[in-house]
């Protein structure tokens, strides 16, 4: 399936082609339309590879959509059959140089992905997770302070955008002058198919590797300072940890930062935009939260994240023929678990259209399927979008989205780049 998509609405045509970037940047609604087409469908539609914009990376022979909630279960708790070491972030096959800043712990599988994830894991001290609960709530509590100082204005820039940024750059102990840097850096590795963060002409590769060797380069330079002299953060966490006897490097602590700034900032500012919007397109949701902050938080953060789906899809490589919804794949075939349809699946989700701050239960697959690359952030996650919400609610009750928003071109985030929010303060 590779036509083009025509002008009109989304259910009314046969085809749609997940590889053409205009699909992605459609209205919300039409692309989930086109979802609930792919999932009615048998077996797994096939996709042309999109272009990498460089000859230096070139288009393989396609992958499958796996579009249906079932199947990337399945696929998710089968690594051995389907291997993220070929990359899970790209569709195309990235070469060696990609991987020294791209190239952690979710592109890798056991064992090194096991022995990664275990150094990580116990980076996470109890006294850094109790320092990081206290920093959200006050960077949370700065935020919407100064938003309703200011008055209404850019949602995603002043509000969203700044609460990941903030408490990931504390957690790592980054001056706060570097703070910008890694904002900028982060929206070239994200949005490199935007022409406002790659301007169009430009070469995406260099932009991405100086990124990428941009933060890497960062890290190497704190992590090398922690190791003579030590503070309570988890840079000096990760630079000290051992599993096995073995230390993590430079490389890949500054891997694991540039994941966790892609997997734990974006996708965090992605879900409190898509909030903002659901909150303001459902006022009935908004009021039954408002009015029970406490009870209702735990079940809306789980409907926010299934709403947003803010990482659109991962990749996986067969790794032995198998078959998956009546289709014969083979070793050496790609496919694309699309978590955003998954998440919308009527097989699973009663009016699965509808947002829902009290639905439980709730298996979305916002943190991915099952399996070993579980989203290792994802308390983190849920706790900033609670305490943001809980902070707006009690200065800015009435806060909403006006006008449309400004969607991210790409088809790996569900990013807002902008929205508008107007509200009026106590």
């Amino acid at each position: 399936m590779s036509a083009a998509i025509g002008a009109g609405p989304i259910g009314a045509v046969d085809d749609v082609d997940l590889s053409d970037l205009a699909f992605w940047v459609r209205p919300r609604a039409e692309i989930a339309a086109a979802f609930a087409v792919l999932r009615a469908r048998p077996g797994l539609p096939f996709y042309s590879e999109p272009p990498f914009a460089n000859d230096l990376i070139p288009s393989g022979a396609g992958y499958f959509a796996v579009t249906r909630h079932a199947d990337i279960v399945r696929i998710s708790s089968e690594p051995g059959t389907f291997s993220s070491a070929r990359r899970a972030t790209s569709i195309q096959d990235l070469p060696p140089e990609f991987l020294e800043f791209f190239g952690g712990m979710i592109n890798l599988d056991a064992p090194r992905h096991h022995r990664l994830r275990r150094s990580v894991s116990r980076a996470f001290t109890p006294r850094i997770i109790a320092q990081t609960e206290q920093d959200i709530a006050a960077i949370a509590r700065a935020i919407v302070d100064d938003l309703v100082a200011g008055g209404p204005g850019d949602f995603v820039s002043r509000v969203a955008a700044r609460l990941p940024l903030e408490v990931i750059c504390r957690m790592m102990g980054l001056p706060r002058e570097r703070y910008g840097d890694v904002f900028r850096c982060t929206n070239v590795i994200l949005g490199s198919g935007d022409p406002d963060y790659v301007p169009e002409g430009a070469d995406i590769v260099a932009a991405l590797l100086g990124a990428g060797a941009e933060l890497a380069d960062l890290l190497h330079q704190e992590a090398t300072r922690r190791r003579t002299e030590p503070t309570e953060d988890l840079t000096t966490a990760l630079a000290l940890a051992e599993v096995d006897g073995e230390r993590l490097d430079d490389s890949e602590i500054a891997s694991f930062f540039i994941l966790l700034l892609v997997a734990g900032n974006e996708t965090t500012r992605t879900a409190i935009s898509h909030a903002l919007l659901a909150l303001t397109a459902f006022p009935e949701q908004r009021a039954a939260w408002r009015n029970d902050v406490a009870g209702v938080s735990r079940t809306a953060v789980e409907e926010i994240v299934r709403w947003s789906s803010p990482v659109r899809w991962m990749r996986r490589t067969v790794t032995q023929d198998v078959e998956i919804s009546g289709q014969r794949l083979r070793a050496g075939d790609k496919v694309l678990l699309f978590y955003s349809s998954a998440n919308r699946d009527e097989a699973v989700f009663a009016a699965a259209d509808r947002f829902d701050v009290r639905r439980d239960p709730n298996p979305h697959l916002g943190f991915g399927g099952a399996g070993p690359h579980f989203c290792l952030g994802a308390h983190l996650a849920r706790r900033e979008i609670s305490v943001m919400w809980r902070e707006l609610f009690a200065q800015a009750p009435d806060i909403r989205a006006v006008g449309e928003p400004e969607w991210l071109a790409s088809s790996f985030i569900n990013g807002v780049k902008r929205l508008s929010c107007d509200f009026t303060s106590r």
